[in-house]
C-alpha cells in the first residue's frame, strides 16, 4: 500500500514540475493567442474601412477583411503551438488542412458553394447596392451583399435571403445597372378618336411628369393592339433612378393619371369592353331587374 501511495507520489511530483516548467510558455501562448485575436479584428475592421471608402464595395470589403483575419489568426495558432511545444504539431495541422477542408467541404456542399460564390461575386458581380435585380422569380432592390448571401428587399416589403450560390447558377436581370429604368403602361380610346392628336398628346403630357427623361430617351407611344371595343395604344418612358428622389412606381403612377387626365380634357374616350348579342332564331327576348329597397 505504502509503495502504491509513493508511485502516486512521485507521478503527481513528476505532473507538477512538467507543467511548472511549461506554464511561462502556456501563460506567453495564451497572452499571445488573446492579441493574435485584437490584431485581426482589428484589422478586419480597418480593411472594410479603407476598401469600402475607396472601392465603395461592402461586399469585397468584407471578404478582403475576413481573408486578412483568418490569415493573422492562422499564424497566431502556429506560433502558439510551438511556443507550448506542439511545433509538430503545428505542421501536421497544416499538412492536413487541405484534406480536412476537402471533408468539410464536401459534407457541406451547399454552404461551400455559396461561399465560393460570395468570393467570385466579392471581385465580379454584375450588380451593387441599390440596384433593383430579378432573379429565380425574386424581383427587388439589393440592401445587402455578404459571402452568404445576397439580401433584396422585394417592392411590397419583404426582405428575401438569396444564397449567393442560385444568383450564379440562374440567370440575373438588372433592370438599373446603368441607372436608366423603362416603364409602359397600355391605355385604349375608341376607333373613332383622332389617333395621331391622341400620340401626340401622351407624348407631350407624360414629357412634363418630373422624373420623366425627355432628352436622350423620350416619352414614346405606340400602337399595341386593336382590342374588340378600343384601339390599345402603349405608352413607353424612362426614368433614371440616379437621379431622381421619386420611386418608379410612384412616377409611374403619376403618368397614367396624368394621361387620363389629359384625354379626358380634349374629349377622348376610353370604352369599356362592350359585348354584342346576337338573336339568329329571332324569337322574342325577354330581360328583368331586380331592385332592393334599402
Amino acid at each position: 500500500m505504502n509503495d502504491f501511495i509513493i508511485k502516486v507520489k512521485n507521478q503527481l511530483f513528476e505532473y507538477y514540475n512538467t507543467l511548472a516548467a511549461v506554464f511561462p510558455q502556456i501563460v506567453l501562448g495564451i497572452v499571445i493567442l488573446i492579441l493574435t485575436f485584437f490584431i485581426a479584428h482589428q484589422l478586419k475592421r480597418l480593411t472594410n474601412r479603407r476598401v469600402k471608402k475607396k472601392a465603395k464595395d461592402p461586399l469585397l470589403a468584407s471578404f478582403i477583411g475576413q481573408f486578412i483575419r483568418f490569415i493573422v489568426i492562422t499564424f497566431g495558432l502556429v506560433i502558439v503551438l510551438g511556443i507550448i511545444g506542439l511545433g509538430d504539431a503545428a505542421s501536421k495541422i497544416l499538412a492536413g488542412a487541405g484534406i480536412t477542408a476537402f471533408i468539410i467541404g464536401f459534407a457541406f456542399k451547399d454552404i461551400g458553394e455559396n461561399f465560393l460564390a460570395g468570393i467570385l461575386m466579392a471581385f465580379k458581380r454584375p450588380f451593387s447596392i441599390g440596384d433593383i435585380i430579378e432573379t429565380n422569380s425574386v424581383k427587388g432592390k439589393i440592401i445587402g451583399l455578404n459571402l452568404r448571401e445576397t439580401i433584396v428587399k422585394t417592392f411590397d416589403g419583404k426582405d428575401v435571403y438569396i444564397p449567393n450560390g442560385i444568383i450564379i447558377k440562374n440567370p440575373l436581370f438588372n433592370l438599373t445597372i446603368d441607372g436608366f429604368l423603362r416603364q409602359e403602361f397600355i391605355i385604349g380610346i375608341e376607333f373613332d378618336n383622332r389617333i395621331s392628336e391622341a400620340f401626340k398628346l401622351l407624348e407631350e403630357t407624360v414629357s412634363k411628369i418630373d422624373g420623366v427623361l425627355i432628352d436622350e430617351k423620350k416619352p414614346l407611344v405606340l400602337l399595341d393592339d386593336l382590342g374588340t371595343s378600343s384601339i390599345n395604344l402603349i405608352v413607353q418612358f424612362w426614368i433614371d433612378t440616379f437621379n431622381t428622389t421619386n420611386s418608379a412606381a410612384k412616377i409611374k403612377s403619376e403618368v397614367m393619371h396624368a394621361c387620363i387626365t389629359a384625354l379626358a380634357k380634349n374629349n377622348f374616350y376610353m370604352p369599356g369592353n362592350v359585348m354584342e348579342l346576337k338573336n339568329y332564331k329571332e324569337t322574342n327576348l325577354t330581360t328583368s331587374a331586380k331592385s332592393i329597397e334599402k
